[in-house]
């Protein structure tokens, strides 16, 4: 299924294509194919035939695209708007946006009050 082989284009002793193709659709849900394998498996590793013991290096397995150069702490906060108010000072990134949040939570909250208090406007 990995390699791109279409189904259409199996061998005809397996029967049809679309019935072979159901049948591994179905298998795949249903567990079958794992099943199989664990059995095979146990038969093998009865008889002594798998080295459990493996080695995997990069030359193996390769690591995502995205995966060089990654970030091990979170990135500085942004300066080009001045200075970080004092109260923000020694709180992470995070935090300081948690509680810039609540800031505008209260401040959202405070203009509802005022504007739940004035006399509606007519235009």
């Amino acid at each position: 299924m990995r390699t791109g082989v279409q189904w259409r284009d199996l061998p005809e002793r397996f029967g049809p294509w679309k019935t072979v193709y159901e049948r591994h659709r179905q298998w795949s849900a249903d567990g079958t194919w794992e099943r199989l394998l664990q059995q095979v498996q146990a038969e093998a590793d009865a008889a002594g035939e798998i080295d459990w013991d493996i080695s995997v290096d990069s030359t193996i397995v390769r690591a995502h695209q995205h995966a060089a150069g990654a970030r091990t702490d979170p990135p500085p906060p942004p300066s080009s708007k001045g200075d970080v108010p004092a109260e923000h000072q020694n709180e992470t990134p995070w935090q300081s946006l948690v509680a810039r949040l609540a800031e505008v939570v209260l401040e959202v909250r405070a203009w509802a009050v005022r504007a739940a208090g004035s006399r509606p406007n007519s235009t």
